[in-house]
């Protein structure tokens, strides 16, 4: 399962917009004192609490009035490629900055965006703060991705997605290493086809060469399907059209497998094993089924997931802090 893709970050931060923002809002609060910017001690205080209980916050540095940096980033979480820069730039052109002079109180919370001292998408809190006769700004810098994850309680399972990819990873290789030998085998088929042309059943060796690639095929097809969805693809495990996907495609491998089997039994009966006919029909008829039944999983699945979204409240009606 890889990471979330920018695009499935920014919808669940759309939908849960209205509780992040308060949650981000009350950290800010929390954390704001005049004493950040005369007391070194005190922003060490911060920075450690911050980073004790929100993994998500990355940075967190000071401004002036003019939007001045006065203290390098601070880093919150350890290892941040922009920790003790910055001290002394002019930030006052920055989004969040205007954002927070447009404010007269509260926290401001900018839209996502991309981080230029990480890379990674990110939203900026901002709050003014009172010196007496000046003013100063604390600003936090928020991994988007990490605070979604935490709002959801999906950190846990988070840090065991490098052990699932390695067991997907290690399944996939052996349905590889079976695609192989089922090609070697039709291989194998296939030569002693043309070096020992004799025998009156010389016309139904061809069929044994399909069976072993079309088995080849569907196996392959398996491999490809979990490769893609649990090592290269990003699975919201919270949202019902991952797995309905997941299946809709495990499903469909399945079938085009039991069709092409069919069609073959079909094949030989016409050809002279007449025996096999009527297992032929029945396995056309179980693809059929499975057609209608997967048809079916698709649209009740699909009609389920309208229903619970037309539920949740749309991002447009929710307020701003």
């Amino acid at each position: 399962m890889a990471h979330p893709s920018t695009l499935a970050i920014i919808e669940r931060y759309d939908e849960y917009r209205h509780a992040l923002d308060a949650l981000i809002a009350s950290i800010v609060t929390g954390i704001a004192s005049p004493a950040l910017f005369d007391d070194a001690a005190a922003r060490d205080e911060a920075v450690h609490c911050a980073g004790k209980h929100y993994p998500f916050v990355d940075l967190l540095y000071l401004l002036d009035a003019d939007g001045v940096q006065l203290t390098p980033n601070l880093p919150v979480r350890k290892g941040h490629p922009a920790a003790g820069r910055g001290q002394g730039a002019n930030r006052a052109q920055r989004p969040y900055f205007l954002l927070a002079q447009a404010r007269t109180d509260g926290v401001a919370i900018t839209a996502p965006y991309l981080s230029s001292a990480s890379g990674l998408l990110c939203i900026t809190a901002i709050v003014q703060i009172r010196l007496g006769a000046e003013t100063g700004y604390l600003v936090l810098d928020i991994d988007l991705a990490e605070a979604v994850a935490f709002l959801m309680g999906d950190g846990l399972r988070k840090r065991f997605v490098p052990f699932f990819r390695a067991v997907y990873s290690f399944i996939v290789a052996g349905l590889f290493a079976v695609v192989a030998l089922l090609g070697y085998a039709a291989l194998v088929e296939l030569s002693e086809i043309f070096t020992k042309a004799e025998g009156a059943d010389l016309h139904l060796k061809p069929f044994g060469v399909i069976i072993f690639l079309t088995l080849g095929l569907a196996v392959f097809d398996l491999g490809k399907t979990i490769l893609e969805e649990e090592v290269l693809m990003h699975k919201d495990v919270y949202r019902h059209s991952s797995t309905r996907r997941t299946i809709t495609r495990f499903m469909a491998a399945i079938l085009i497998a039991v069709s092409i089997e069919g069609l073959l039994l079909m094949f030989k009966s016409a050809v002279g094993d007449g025996e096999r006919v009527l297992d032929g029909v029945w396995m056309m008829a179980t693809a059929v089924g499975l057609l209608v039944g997967l048809g079916l999983y698709v649209y009740l699945g699909a009609r389920a997931e309208q229903l619970l979204l037309s539920q949740k409240p749309k991002a447009g009606t929710i307020k701003p802090l």
